[in-house]
């Protein structure tokens, strides 16, 4: 995995679970990556509705998410 940076405020990514569910909600070949707080501020909803769903994807088997 190469080191991604959130495209908004340039914080580090490290967490598979946040790469996954930005792949998941923007595309899987996005190359510009949002931190939680900025994804959650980008896309209008709360980081626990996020958190929400990442382990709704996980429950649902997606190979995105730890």
């Amino acid at each position: 995995m190469t080191n991604k940076t959130c495209v908004m405020c340039g914080a580090p990514i490290t967490e598979k679970n946040v790469i996954g569910i930005n792949q998941k909600l923007l595309g899987r070949k996005i190359v510009n990556f949002y931190c939680m707080n900025c994804l959650a501020d980008y896309l209008e909803v709360s980081v626990e509705d996020l958190m929400e769903r990442i382990e709704e994807f996980k429950n649902g088997g997606c190979k995105l998410f730890e």
